[in-house]
């Protein structure tokens, strides 16, 4: 069985556990959200329900298996992807409730290096990247399917250095576990956002990738179809107020 089935699977089990009315009332709307906002979605549930709502119940993972997680029926309230590529998917699909799809916040894609190790290399066209990496691997998240690895490889195409490293990415499933890679120091460079080298420890931040070597890096957030909880559409309006936005910006997301 496939690791991503089994995920579904605990998923389901979860959500349809037997529960007493009230452990069933105080669960809050069900939020799959893109890795690199764990912190600052964890921050918005918990405002959430400092107001009195029954917190969120939040998961998180690359938006490439959320996506696929919500076509194979895993049921769920709220949408928050990394791209807009995914959300496309899911609203093709049928999964999107019209008229509540937005785009929630933006961020910038940087290049990140262990904070005990020097890295001398400024980016820009044609920089010399194959050579500061050595023998060593880029930390990315999949370029073929998660957001991150699409902008990076995005960028580094731009920039003319992709054929380069293209043999020498070290794939993770998604942002964090790219981020996380550099913070044992397992890889000497990894593409990140900017709001993941923020929350990371151990990791200095090389330099910004130009915004224009990259599609605009938008996060767009949308109630589910099969949504049925109460509060769903409640938090949805709380995290795009400007209370919910103050959120983002404090954990460096910019506006979208």
């Amino acid at each position: 069985m496939s690791i991503p089935l089994l995920r579904i699977l605990a998923l389901l089990a979860l959500l349809i556990a037997p529960q007493s009315p009230a452990a069933a009332q105080e669960r809050g709307p069900l939020l799959l959200a893109a890795a690199s906002m764990q912190e600052a979605m964890t921050a918005a549930a918990d405002a959430w329900a400092a107001r009195g709502h029954p917190r969120p119940v939040l998961s998180f993972a690359g938006s490439s298996a959320l996506a696929r997680q919500i076509r194979a029926g895993a049921p769920a309230d709220l949408f928050l992807s990394a791209d807009e590529d995914w959300m496309d998917d899911v609203e093709k699909a049928g999964f999107v409730m019209r008229g509540t799809r937005t785009d929630l916040a933006g961020n910038r894609l940087v290049l990140v290096r262990p904070a005990n190790r020097r890295v001398s290399l400024r980016i820009g066209r044609n920089m010399p990247i194959a050579r500061a990496l050595g023998r060593g691997r880029l930390a990315m998240a999949n370029p073929d399917s998660v957001p991150a690895g699409k902008y990076g490889k995005a960028a580094l195409t731009a920039l003319g250095v992709w054929p380069s490293i293209a043999g020498k990415i070290a794939r993770a499933d998604n942002v964090r576990a790219a981020l996380a890679l550099v913070e044992r120091g397992a890889t000497p460079l990894g593409i990140v956002y900017a709001t993941d080298a923020r929350a990371g420890n151990g990791v200095a931040i090389v330099g910004a990738f130009p915004p224009s070597s990259h599609p605009p890096i938008r996060y767009p957030l949308a109630r589910l179809t099969g949504s049925r909880h109460r509060d769903a559409e409640g938090f949805r309006r709380f995290l795009l107020s400007s209370a919910g936005r103050a959120v983002l910006a404090r954990y460096g997301f910019s506006a979208p």
